[in-house]
């Protein structure tokens, strides 16, 4: 286990206050926040790179808060490769390592399908290969804790998922503790077993990717997410878990823990709400008339700006879209369950 207690670090434009983590052995954690909240300083200080102001980092019981990179025994992956130009991807891998013809080597090769580079001079390779280079000579040392700084944020984006498919696949197979760092959303959704969001220098909220995604703690980190769909309103009913909360002229069903009376902020994903041409009877307590504002085109993906009397922004795909024969202006049914809808005292 990697427990972090009270680490502060000041280093001018980026900072570090008052973080609290803990990391289980075998787990993925992502570190996702928007650049300069601080993700990079936070993982060289876990690393040894710089001591920090105030706190500790405790690996396994043992406080390392002082000790050298060397001594704490962690890989690390850096965005700019850091690989040795002079050096052929053999050597490069083989770096750490006393015995630089070792058999280690050709394993982390033939395990990241770059055996037949192993002669080959770093600056011929492609992006994706030489972030292969920096996998293999990352974990040559047999570190059972790695360090992930934005490691394919350079590539291109078909290359980007099949390297984050073997980079999970590494970590489960070679029994990894990792810490991610990244700034996209959906890296982070794919690869986390926990999702820590860093913004400003803090923490501010961990959790499951769903829990993140879905039940944000606050509108800063709704937005972040993702989450389009933000509304205030006040609790009219409330009956068990179901409330009826007005926003505006409208109003909203949503399963909600807080009381009566309660002012609220509603978060709603777009992707949960779901378009029909007309009412008919559905599973959904929230169906809206409306009418196609916008078609955003997202490639796979179009977003629909939607106005019910509230905005309201809606995914769906290419193809729904056509079948369904939308367009903008159309008049249509927008649809979203109670238990969809994610509230927080306003």
């Amino acid at each position: 286990m990697l427990k972090i207690e009270g680490l502060s670090n000041d280093w001018g434009r980026f900072q570090l206050k008052n973080i609290d983590l803990e990391i289980n052995e075998g787990e993925f954690l992502v570190i996702l926040g928007p650049s300069g909240s601080g993700k990079t300083l936070l993982l060289e200080t876990i690393a040894g790179f710089t001591i920090p102001d105030e706190g500790k980092i405790i690996r396994n019981k043992k406080d390392i808060t002082k000790f050298s990179p060397e001594k704490r025994d962690l890989g690390f992956v850096y965005q700019d490769f850091a690989l040795f130009p002079h050096l052929t991807v053999r050597e490069n891998i083989a770096f750490g390592l006393e015995d630089k013809g070792s058999e280690r080597v050709k394993k982390l090769a033939s395990f990241l399908s770059i055996e037949d580079l192993l002669d080959e001079n770093t600056i011929t390779l492609s992006g994706g290969e030489k972030q292969r280079v920096t996998l293999a000579r990352a974990i040559a040392t047999k570190p059972n804790f790695m360090l992930f700084d934005e490691p394919l944020s350079s590539l291109d984006e078909r290359i980007q998922e099949k390297m984050r498919r073997e980079i999970k696949e590494m970590h489960k197979n070679m029994g990894l503790t990792s810490i991610y760092v990244t700034h996209d959303q959906s890296e982070a959704m794919y690869l986390a077993d926990q999702i820590a969001i860093m913004m400003e220098g803090k923490i501010v909220q961990t959790g499951k990717p769903e829990d993140v995604f879905y039940e944000p703690k606050n509108e800063e980190i709704a937005k972040f997410v993702g989450i389009e769909n933000i509304y205030s309103g006040n609790i009219k009913e409330k009956e068990d878990s179901l409330a009826k909360i007005d926003i505006g002229k409208k109003q909203i069903e949503a399963i909600c823990g807080l009381e009566k009376g309660s002012n609220v902020r509603l978060m709603i994903r777009p992707e949960e709400v779901f378009i029909k041409k007309q009412k008919n009877p559905s599973s959904a307590r929230n169906q809206f008339k409306g009418v196609i504002k916008e078609v955003i085109d997202e490639g796979s993906m179009l977003r629909l700006k939607i106005d019910c009397g509230f905005k309201l922004t809606s995914y769906i795909t290419r193809k729904s879209f056509k079948e369904m024969e939308l367009k903008s202006g159309e008049k249509i049914v927008a649809n979203f369950k109670a238990s969809s809808v994610h509230s927080v005292k306003e």
